[in-house]
C-alpha cells in the first residue's frame, strides 16, 4: 500500500445530539417506545457528537430520495478523497491499471467505476470491477481481488474506493431491528493505492503478509442477521438481528483456524492446537475464550478492528484478550465517525498513524465482518515510521476524550419517565 486517503465531509453535515433529535422526530410513525428505544440505543452506541450525516437526510429528505441525491453522496467520497490520493502519491489516473469500488446497496448504470474512470480519463484498457452486497467488510473483499490480479499483471497500480450509500437507504419506519441502522451508520468512505511494482518499495506504507476470508452465508441465522428488507408497512431499510453476535462470533472463529497459523510463532502454534481442539467441542461459549491460552502479540503488534458498534468491538478485544490500549484506535473511531461500513477500518489505521503508533516492522491485526455473514481479517506489515495526522489532524489532541458518555441521556432521559407516558409527542417542545 502507497497511500490511502479517508473523507471527512464538511462541518455543515455534523449530527449531535440536537440535531439527531429533530431526524427522529420527523419521523411520523415512531412512539412512545420507539423513543424509549432509540435513546437506549444512542446512549449505549459509543458514537459521539461529531459523525456526519448524507445531505439529503441533514436536509429532511430521508423519506424521498432521489438518484441524484445517492450519485452526490458518492461523488463527494470518491473525489475528494482520490484528488487528495494522487496529489500525495505523485501517481498519475492515466497510471492505474485496476480499479475496485465497493459500494453494497448502490449499483448505478453506468457503474460507479465507469464514473471515476470518466471523471479522471483513464487508460482504456483499465480492468475495473464493482463490488455489491458485500458490506462493512467489503474492503478486505477488495483487496484480495486486487491481489489476485497482481498475479497476472506485473508492475502494476491497483485503486480501491471503499464507502457506502446511506441516503437513500435511510429507515422511516418503525420496526426497532431495522432503526438500528439510522443510529450507527454515518457518511465516510477511504480510497486507496496499492503496487507489486519493486521499485516503488521505498515508498509503501505496508505490506500485504496474510488474507483470510470465510464466509458463513451457508447458516440461516448467519445468513439473515444483516439483510436488507421491507418492513411490514413497506419501509425498506438494513435489518439487524440479535443473532448478529453469534454469527460474528462463528465466523471469526473459522477464520482464525485459517489465519493464526499463518501468523503465530512455532511456540505459540502448539498453544493453538490445545484451544483449537476446545473450540471443536459443542456448546463452547459465542465470542469467549477465542484467544485464551494464546498470546497473539507474539504473531502482531496492533488491532485494527472494525468500528460497527461497541458491542462488536467489546466482543473481539473479550475473545482475543485485548486491553483497553488495544481497542482504542476502534473505539475512539466509532466515537468520532460512527460505523462508516467497509471504510471504518481505514479511520481505525488512521489513528494509530495519528497517534504514533506504527513503527517500522510493526504488524497489524485487521479484522473485519459483514453481511453475508462474512469474517475477512488480514495482517499488514508496516514498512516504515508512520506518523501522518490525516484525517485526524483537526481533533488528534481532544482523544481519548475523559469520557465517551453521551449526552443525549442529560437532555433526553426523561422519556425513560413513566409517570410521563400519558403524554403526547406532539404537544411536547424538544427544544
Amino acid at each position: 500500500m502507497l497511500n490511502y486517503e479517508c473523507y471527512k465531509a464538511t462541518n455543515d453535515r455534523k449530527v449531535d445530539t440536537e440535531s439527531s433529535c429533530r431526524i427522529v422526530l420527523r419521523n411520523k410513525n415512531l412512539g412512545w417506545d420507539e423513543y424509549k428505544f432509540l435513546l437506549k440505543t444512542m446512549v449505549s452506541s459509543g458514537i459521539g457528537e461529531e459523525t456526519y450525516c448524507p445531505k439529503n437526510v441533514i436536509m429532511g429528505r430521508e423519506e424521498n430520495p432521489s438518484l441524484i441525491d445517492s450519485l452526490e453522496e458518492m461523488d463527494d467520497v470518491f473525489f475528494d478523497t482520490l484528488d487528495n490520493l494522487f496529489a500525495k502519491s505523485g501517481i498519475s489516473p492515466q497510471e492505474i491499471d485496476i480499479l475496485v469500488v465497493n459500494v453494497s446497496l448502490l449499483s448505478p448504470v453506468p457503474s460507479l467505476t465507469a464514473r471515476i474512470i470518466n471523471r479522471y480519463k483513464m487508460k482504456s484498457d483499465i480492468k475495473a470491477f464493482n463490488l455489491s452486497g458485500m458490506g462493512c467488510s467489503a474492503s478486505l473483499i477488495a483487496i484480495d481481488l486486487v491481489r489476485q490480479q497482481f498475479k497476472i499483471h506485473k508492475e502494476a497500480f491497483a485503486i480501491v474506493v471503499s464507502t457506502e450509500s446511506f441516503g437513500a437507504n435511510w429507515y422511516c419506519g418503525k420496526d426497532k431491528s431495522m432503526m438500528l441502522s439510522n443510529c450507527l451508520f454515518r457518511s465516510g468512505g477511504c480510497s486507496m493505492l496499492f503496487t507489486n511494482n519493486p521499485d516503488f518499495k521505498h515508498r509503501a506504507l505496508f505490506k500485504l503478509t496474510s488474507l483470510v476470508r470465510t464466509h458463513f452465508g451457508s447458516n440461516d441465522e448467519a445468513y439473515e442477521c444483516c439483510i436488507q428488507v421491507e418492513d411490514d408497512q413497506g419501509y425498506p431499510g438494513f435489518r439487524l438481528t440479535k443473532k448478529l453476535t453469534k454469527a460474528a462470533a462463528q465466523a471469526f472463529i473459522i477464520n482464525l483456524r485459517v489465519l493464526l497459523p499463518k501468523i503465530l510463532p512455532l511456540w505459540e502454534l502448539i498453544q493453538y492446537a490445545v484451544v483449537y481442539h476446545r473450540w471443536s467441542k459443542e456448546n463452547s461459549p459465542i465470542l469467549e475464550g477465542v484467544g485464551e491460552g494464546l498470546n497473539l502479540k507474539s504473531g502482531v503488534d496492533h488491532f485494527c478492528i472494525h468500528p460497527g458498534g461497541r458491542a462488536v468491538i467489546d466482543g473481539v478485544g473479550k475473545s482475543l484478550g485485548l486491553t483497553e490500549y488495544d481497542l482504542e484506535p476502534a473505539r475512539m473511531t466509532l466515537h468520532r465517525f460512527g460505523n462508516t461500513s467497509a471504510g471504518g477500518l481505514w479511520y481505525v489505521l488512521g489513528y494509530m498513524e495519528a497517534k504514533k503508533r506504527l513503527k517500522k516492522g510493526d504488524r497489524v491485526f485487521m479484522i473485519s465482518f459483514g453481511a453475508g455473514f462474512k469474517c475477512n481479517n488480514c495482517v499488514w506489515q508496516v514498512m516504515r515510521d508512520l506518523e501522518d495526522a490525516n484525517v485526524w489532524k483537526d481533533c488528534m489532541d481532544k482523544y481519548p476524550p475523559k469520557t465517551l458518555t453521551n449526552p443525549f441521556t442529560e437532555k433526553y432521559g426523561w422519556i425513560n419517565d413513566e409517570r410521563l407516558s400519558f403524554l403526547r409527542i406532539e404537544d411536547i417542545d424538544f427544544s
